[in-house]
């Protein structure tokens, strides 16, 4: 097919052209930046937390009555928790991945040295470990005799005491990168605390899916404030009714307690990812749009120019123009003005990029979207353009007599 002719015929219809080829470029900036937005949104939600998610319920206790022993009254509840059937540990702790309660510090690999790593402190009674179903990689859970209480009415003082730590993998990586962490002391405060266990991940309560969200540690502290949550391990289709009878076993045990957010680990994720899920909403309702509305105006000139060419077309296929080739025309023509905008589109894409990484810390946009954005526009360019090509190329030749 000719380029000369479609081009001389385009730039007598300069703004038509030109306005289309915004509406193309636009969207390609756009949808391109959208879908990868989402993508980072959906890699956010499906983050691995390091726990048995499908096998965990929870249930905070709030205790409000003044003069309790509130490691003590621990001890009780779960004694009563653990005899629920189903039920094959549990633990009273402070902080979940997801639940948002993040106590974060600092630590340093020698005395008043610098801060190597910012980590989520993370603390519970003994049987943490197999109830959150946390993977040992190395070393060892915690002996009875290194739990020290956390002093929740002292600042959270125990942590300037507690003398053993667990921490994830990629924290020790940090840390000691290229050594060996297990045994070593790291500095949360002037006290040194030995790490006596590395697990492969546990997620920071605020969730998230970037490289430093899995510097958490868990310390040999017990909870001691007012509010703690009590955490079960049972099998998945037990975990409704152990919920139930979890609830009824507190209030046996302490009616005067409230009881808040009994749910599953599942539900917490949900719940933590609800916002995410409706901006991935919004963004997929965004980016439909614009490619419904560039599909329609495509389709709209494609008609347009069809009407008003009838009595041209009709002329070529009266000189010898097969159906094919009235049908070609107008994909070419729709092919090169999609093509202009998508150049426009990809420069659009990269600066929209740029921007959002000034302002909102979005990742660089990686090549291969642009590639696919454009892949797109012109797949979707010649199928709006198809009906009214179509259209055109069963125009009759004896069109161009009856118009003469």
């Amino acid at each position: 097919m000719p380029i000369r002719p479609i081009l001389s015929s385009l730039r007598r219809h300069k703004l038509i052209v030109t306005l289309l080829a915004l509406l193309v470029a636009f969207t390609c900036a756009i949808v391109c930046n959208v879908a990868f937005m989402i993508r980072q949104h959906v890699a956010d939600m499906g983050v691995p937390s390091g726990v048995a998610e499908s096998q965990l319920v929870m249930i905070e206790s709030v205790n409000l009555k003044p003069g309790v022993n509130h490691i003590a009254q621990h001890r009780v509840d779960l004694a009563a928790l653990r005899a629920i059937p189903g039920v094959t540990s549990a633990a009273a702790v402070d902080a979940l991945p997801f639940n948002g309660n993040n106590w974060s510090t600092t630590a340093s690999i020698t005395p008043n040295g610098q801060n190597v790593a910012q980590l989520s402190v993370f603390n519970g009674t003994p049987g943490e470990l197999q109830t959150l179903g946390l993977k040992l990689v190395a070393g060892r859970d915690f002996r009875a005799d290194e739990y020290v209480p956390k002093h929740a009415t002292a600042n959270n003082g125990g942590l300037q005491h507690v003398p053993a730590v667990i921490v994830t993998r990629a924290l020790a990586e940090r840390l000691f990168p290229g050594k060996q962490a297990l045994g070593r002391l790291i500095y949360p405060y002037s006290n040194g605390v030995r790490i006596v266990g590395i697990v492969n991940g546990l997620l920071q309560p605020g969730g998230g899916n970037g490289p430093d969200n899995n510097f958490s540690a868990l310390f040999s502290m017990l909870p001691d404030g007012m509010s703690v949550t009590y955490v079960l391990r049972t099998s998945p289709h037990d975990r409704a009714q152990v919920l139930q009878l979890a609830r009824k076993a507190l209030l046996k045990v302490d009616p005067d307690r409230v009881l808040l957010h009994p749910q599953t680990f599942t539900q917490l994720r949900a719940r933590h990812f609800s916002r995410t899920r409706t901006m991935i909403d919004l963004l997929l309702a965004a980016a439909f749009g614009l490619l419904f509305v560039a599909a329609l105006g495509i389709t709209g000139l494609a008609n347009f120019w069809v009407q008003q060419r009838t009595r041209s077309i009709g002329i070529r296929r009266a000189v010898g123009a097969t159906r094919g080739d009235i049908l070609h025309y107008f994909q070419t023509e729709n092919f090169l003005i999609v093509t202009g905008g998508v150049v426009l589109g990809v420069i659009l894409a990269v600066g929209l990029n740029l921007l959002l990484m000034q302002h909102y810390e979005v990742p660089r946009l990686p090549l291969w979207y642009l590639v696919v954005g454009a892949v797109a526009l012109w797949v979707l360019g010649q199928l709006a353009v198809l009906a009214p090509a179509l259209r055109a190329s069963h125009v009759p030749p004896v069109v161009a007599v009856r118009s003469a």
